[in-house]
C-alpha cells in the first residue's frame, strides 16, 4: 500500500508543477489517493463498528446488572462527552502540529476500553471503558478526516463520503455482531473483537507513514481564517446554521441507536436478536446513504444536498411512530439513507467556510456530534423512564423540521463564481 501511495503523492507533486492543466477535472481524478481513502475508510469500519457494538449490547448490559433506562443513557453519555470535549482540540492543535502516528495510538485506547468492558464487574467499570473509547474516537476522528482530505486530490465530498461510509458500514456490522456472538456468548466475548482493533493499528500506522510523508505536513498553512468573500457575520451565523442542523440529525439519531430495540421490543415484541437485525437493517441504510451525499455535493452544490437529507426526511420521521412492524422497517430504510447523506456535505461546507482549520472543523463537527448522541440519549433515557418509548420516537419525530434554516446559508459556489 505504501508503494502505491508514495507514487500517487509524486504524482500530485508534479501536477502542482505544471503551469496550468487543460483539463483539471481529470488532474483531480488521478490525483486521488484512493489506496489511502481505502485504508482510511476500513480503519473507519473497525472503529466504529466496536463503538457500535456496545450500544449494540445495552440490552445484556441493563439485564446482567440491572440499569435503568437513565443508567443506559449515562453510558453513551460517558463515551459521547470523552470524545466530544476533546476532538476539536485534537484537531486544533494537530492543524498546527501534525500528529501523524497519534492515529494507532487513538486506536488503542479503544482497544483498551474494549478489553475493559468485557471484564467490568459493575456499572462504575463499566463507564471507566466506555470514557476509554471515546478517547480513542477524539483522537481518531479528527486526524483521520485530514488524511481523507489530503488524499482527495480536490474531491472534498467524495473523499469525505468514503471516510464516512466506511464508519456507517461499521455502525452497521455492531448489532449484527452483537446478535450473533455477544449476546449468545455473554460479556467476555467483547473481548473477541480486540482482534479487530489490532488490526485497525495496523492500518493505521501504515496511514500514519504516508501522512508524514505527505508536503501538507512539512509546510505551515497560510490559508485565511474565513471565506474570502463572505463577512465573518455572515460565516459565523452559517456556522450556527450548520450547528443545529448535527443538532438536528445526531439527536434523532440518538434515540435509534440508543432505544430502537427497546422501542421494537415494547411495541412489537421482538426478541433482542430479532429488534438488533432491525437496527442492523438501519444503520446498513445509513451506510448506503452516506456515500451519495459527498459526490452529489461536489456536482452540484452542498446546499441542496443539505437542504433535502435534513428536511427532506421530515415526512418519513413524523409518520414513523404510527407505523406498524412492515412499515417500521420501510420508514427506517427510507430514514437511513436520506438522513446520512447530510454530514459529509456539512463538514466540508464548513471546511470552506472556514479553509485552513481542518482538523479543527472536522473535531468541532464530529465532536459536537458526538457530544450531541450523549446528551440526547441520557434525556431520552429520562423521557422514557418518565413516559414511554413510544412517545420518544413522537417528540423526535418533529427534529427534522429543523431543516428549514438551511434557507439561511449562503451559496457558496455561486459566490466562488461570482469571484
Amino acid at each position: 500500500m505504501q508503494t502505491s501511495v508514495q507514487n500517487e503523492t509524486l504524482a500530485a507533486g508534479s501536477a502542482s508543477e505544471m503551469p496550468a492543466p487543460a483539463q483539471p477535472a481529470a488532474s483531480k481524478v488521478q490525483r486521488t489517493a484512493y489506496s489511502v481513502l481505502g485504508a482510511i475508510s476500513f480503519s473507519h469500519l473497525l472503529n466504529d463498528m466496536i463503538q457500535s457494538l456496545i450500544l449494540a449490547i445495552y440490552p445484556m448490559l441493563k439485564q446482567n446488572f440491572s440499569l435503568s433506562f437513565a443508567q443506559i443513557g449515562l453510558i453513551t453519555l460517558t463515551y459521547q462527552i470523552t470524545a466530544s470535549l476533546l476532538q476539536p482540540v485534537v484537531g486544533l492543535y494537530t492543524d498546527k502540529r501534525p500528529m501523524p502516528y497519534s492515529l494507532p495510538v487513538g486506536m488503542g485506547f479503544t482497544l483498551t476500553g474494549l478489553l475493559l468492558m468485557s471484564v467490568a464487574p459493575s456499572f462504575p467499570v463499566l463507564l471507566v471503558a466506555a470514557a476509554l473509547v471515546g478517547c480513542g474516537s477524539s483522537v481518531f476522528h479528527p486526524e483521520s478526516s485530514r488524511v481523507a482530505r489530503m488524499a482527495s486530490g480536490g474531491r472534498y465530498g467524495l473523499a469525505q463520503s468514503l471516510f464516512q461510509v466506511g464508519g456507517n458500514a461499521g455502525s452497521s456490522l455492531g448489532p449484527l455482531l452483537a446478535a450473533l456472538i455477544v449476546i449468545p456468548h455473554g460479556q467476555r466475548s467483547i473481548a473477541w473483537f480486540s482482534a479487530a482493533a489490532l488490526v485497525g493499528m495496523f492500518v493505521l500506522f501504515n496511514i500514519g507513514r504516508w501522512y508524514s510523508q505527505h508536503p501538507a505536513t512539512k509546510k505551515k498553512s497560510q490559508a485565511p481564517a474565513a471565506h474570502p468573500t463572505l463577512s465573518r457575520h455572515r460565516v459565523a451565523l452559517a456556522i450556527g446554521v450548520l450547528v443545529l442542523l448535527v443538532f438536528s440529525k445526531y439527536f434523532y439519531l440518538a434515540s435509534i441507536n440508543s432505544y430502537f430495540t427497546f422501542y421494537l421490543i415494547d411495541k412489537f415484541h421482538l426478541s433482542v436478536q430479532a429488534a438488533q437485525i432491525h437496527l442492523f437493517v438501519f444503520l446498513a441504510a445509513v451506510a448506503a446513504g452516506t456515500i451519495v451525499g459527498g459526490p452529489i455535493g461536489d456536482r452540484v452544490g452542498r446546499k441542496y444536498v443539505i437542504w433535502v437529507s435534513i428536511l427532506g426526511v421530515a415526512p418519513f420521521t413524523l409518520l414513523l411512530p404510527y407505523a406498524n412492524l412492515f412499515w417500521t422497517g420501510v420508514l427506517t430504510v427510507v430514514i437511513g439513507v436520506v438522513l446520512a447523506s447530510a454530514f459529509s456535505a456539512i463538514l466540508v461546507y464548513a471546511q470552506e467556510l472556514i479553509p485552513g482549520k481542518v482538523g479543527m472543523i472536522a473535531g468541532l463537527f464530529f465532536g459536537f456530534a458526538f457530544g450531541l448522541g450523549g446528551v440526547g440519549a441520557a434525556v431520552l433515557g429520562h423521557l422514557a423512564d418518565a413516559t414511554s418509548i413510544s412517545y420518544v420516537y413522537k417528540v423526535c419525530s418533529f427534529l427534522p423540521l429543523i431543516g428549514l434554516l438551511t434557507v439561511l446559508l449562503p451559496n457558496l459556489e455561486r459566490k466562488e463564481k461570482k469571484a
